[in-house]
């Protein structure tokens, strides 16, 4: 999901960037690109009775001819993009023989319709209808918006005799999909509805848009799914809502309808968004809308090879997300590889590791772990897929390619549990002689923000200290460390809390129980202490009379020698709606039950 013009366009730092070229341009000596601006028309809904525009532009290399045919690859952008952020692959896959074909989704860039969240109803037969499109079919392609022009039969891209499936159908092309945050999503939606998708690279993308928006990181489920719901993020919806009206309003020439109801998103969207605002979460029926445009609903329908780009500076879709995906493919044999790179949705990439924007093979380290897959599955080379498991490590030094800053492993997860437990305010590894002690806070009223957390979307651009307010959090450091410790994975702390309060009230429903914010912090030398990547693992406690599990968002991260490790609960958040009422909350330490595991590779 792209996430804005400005700032928000971080959601694509470094994997999107540049504008349309003109066609055609050179993009080598040998191969010229060849660009040509297409319309689409495409029917999409449940019953498939809605017809829209999609604008596109198709990518093709001189030396593809009917008789000489190359594979093809289909890309789209982050959420408030378009076609033209795609250029940068368009350009250099089309240079290294692959037709690409970049498209706006439903709602974005010039395309018709509402946005639909990648719902694969919605946005999977969209896609599909241009996977058919790529195979020869006719009848879909147009040079005018108003469809009355077809263009041309697609006759370079190379076809497969069946599908996934073992279906025969003449206009099966061979095809695989790359794309980041938004554009990632839809590539599960595409191949969970056709068959004829061979491999796709699904970049910062989430596995279930109801955790991403209002996540709880207890009483989960399957992958990051819930049984209780979250605490709604502010500033991303935020974001969101607003993007998503101004891209409906700047085309609302060419599909007014967009408008009506719910401006520019499918229905349920705006019920959502004041019923999270007012909550604090998101209901029954809002969980179930989201839940449908993700893959965690429809992982079974997902069967080909499955290469995962997750971001460790990523605030919207964390790191816990793909784990969720990489884990439910595995589960269902699935071929599937995840990559945890330096970038995401809340900062910027490291040099020389990924730019779809201009993209490079040859000098940046991610890019050419997607180039390879491509090759290997869409043309055949025997080229390596690489690693089952690789991730940047930011402690790295190097210089150019950012390949020595990556550790890698043929399994996952990662490292050996350390377990720190609390003892009065400390953290110790010795789970006897644990010191008695309570620490006693006050969540506020109404959900209002008691820390000064770095804001979420603008944070680098409006840093804020690491501060929270007195009376309103527990914390737990261990003493300097002697060693590193590299954390490698989602740190888990098993707790039990006491609130009197919330014991009367969760009975009543999702408002009535506590909400707590569990976050990790780095504390060096001179005791200044910092939040790892902005990371807070919100938590709606199911039942404050039990002890709870709550698992963090993973993390790579070195806590250095000399370093401390900090363990904060607090009652309220910057970016979350916390609970509407104030509770009296107290922690409780002297027994080996309230302990914070991390998964430590050194």
């Amino acid at each position: 999901m792209r996430t804005s013009r400005t700032v928000l366009a971080l959601v694509a730092a470094g994997l999107t960037s540049g504008a349309l070229v003109a066609a055609p341009t050179s993009a080598s000596a040998e191969v010229t690109v060849n660009v040509t601006p297409l319309h689409f028309k495409v029917k999409v809904g449940p019953n498939s009775s809605e017809t829209c525009d999609i604008v596109g532009d198709l990518y093709t290399p001189s030396t593809a001819t009917s008789a000489s045919r190359v594979p093809a690859i289909l890309t789209t952008h982050g959420f408030g993009g378009s076609k033209d952020d795609q250029a940068g692959i368009g350009e250099k896959f089309a240079s290294r023989g692959y037709a690409v074909l970049a498209y706006s989704g439903l709602g974005f860039g010039g395309s018709d319709c509402k946005i639909t969240l990648d719902d694969p109803d919605w946005d999977g037969k969209a896609a599909s209808q241009l996977v058919s499109y790529l195979g020869g079919k006719t009848g879909i392609a147009f040079t005018d918006a108003e469809h009355t022009t077809p263009a041309p039969a697609l006759d370079v891209v190379q076809l497969d005799a069946t599908d996934h499936a073992g279906r025969a159908d003449a206009n099966d092309p061979r095809v695989g999909m790359v794309g980041g945050s938004y554009g990632g999503q839809v590539q599960f939606a595409a191949a969970a509805v056709d068959k004829r998708v061979d491999t796709i690279i699904p970049v910062i993308t989430w596995s279930d848009l109801s955790y991403s928006l209002a996540p709880n990181n207890t009483s989960q489920t399957t992958g990051v799914q819930t049984s209780t719901p979250g605490a709604a993020k502010l500033i991303w919806a935020l974001g969101f809502s607003g993007l998503g009206v101004a891209d409906g309003v700047e085309n609302t020439g060419s599909d007014p309808s967009r408008l009506i109801g719910c401006p520019n998103f499918a229905l349920f969207v705006c019920p959502a968004l004041v019923t999270a605002a007012a909550t604090g979460t998101v209901d029954p029926p809002t969980t179930a809308a989201l839940r449908h445009a993700s893959v965690s609903s429809y992982t079974s329908e997902v069967t080909i090879p499955t290469l995962l780009i997750q971001g460790q500076n990523d605030t919207l879709f964390n790191l816990n997300e793909g784990v969720a995906n990489y884990r439910a493919l595995k589960k269902q044999g699935t071929p599937t590889k995840m990559i945890w790179f330096s970038g995401g949705h809340s900062g910027p990439n490291a040099p020389g590791e990924l730019n779809f924007g201009s993209p490079d093979p040859a000098t940046q380290h991610v890019t050419g772990r997607v180039s390879n897959w491509l090759d290997h599955y869409l043309k055949g080379s025997s080229v390596s897929t690489g690693p089952e498991f690789a991730y940047f490590r930011d402690w790295v030094p190097y210089t150019s390619i950012a390949t020595p800053a990556y550790a890698s492993s043929s399994t996952f997860p990662v490292g050996t549990a350390r377990k720190y437990y609390l003892s009065g305010t400390a953290l110790t590894t010795k789970s006897t002689g644990l010191s008695a002690g309570t620490q006693s806070f006050v969540t506020p009223v109404a959900g209002i923000p008691t820390s000064t957390d770095p804001l979420d979307v603008v944070g680098s651009s409006a840093p804020l200290p690491e501060t929270d307010l007195p009376g309103t959090t527990a914390s737990w450091t261990t003493g300097p460390l002697t060693t590193n410790a590299d954390v490698v994975g989602s740190p888990t702390l098993k707790v039990q809390v006491s609130s009197p309060t919330a014991a009367l009230t969760q009975g009543s429903g999702p408002t009535g129980k506590l909400v707590l914010f569990v976050k990790l912090l780095d504390v060096d030398a001179t005791g200044k202490a910092s939040l790892i990547k902005n990371l807070v693992a919100p938590v709606r406690v199911p039942d404050v009379t039990q002890p709870f599990t709550v698992t963090l968002p993973g993390i790579a991260h070195r806590f250095a020698k000399g370093h401390s490790v900090r363990l904060v609960v607090a009652g309220g958040s910057t970016n979350y709606r916390g609970g509407l009422t104030a509770n009296a909350v107290s922690i409780t330490t002297g027994t080996a039950g309230q302990v914070l595991s991390l998964p430590v590779v050194n």
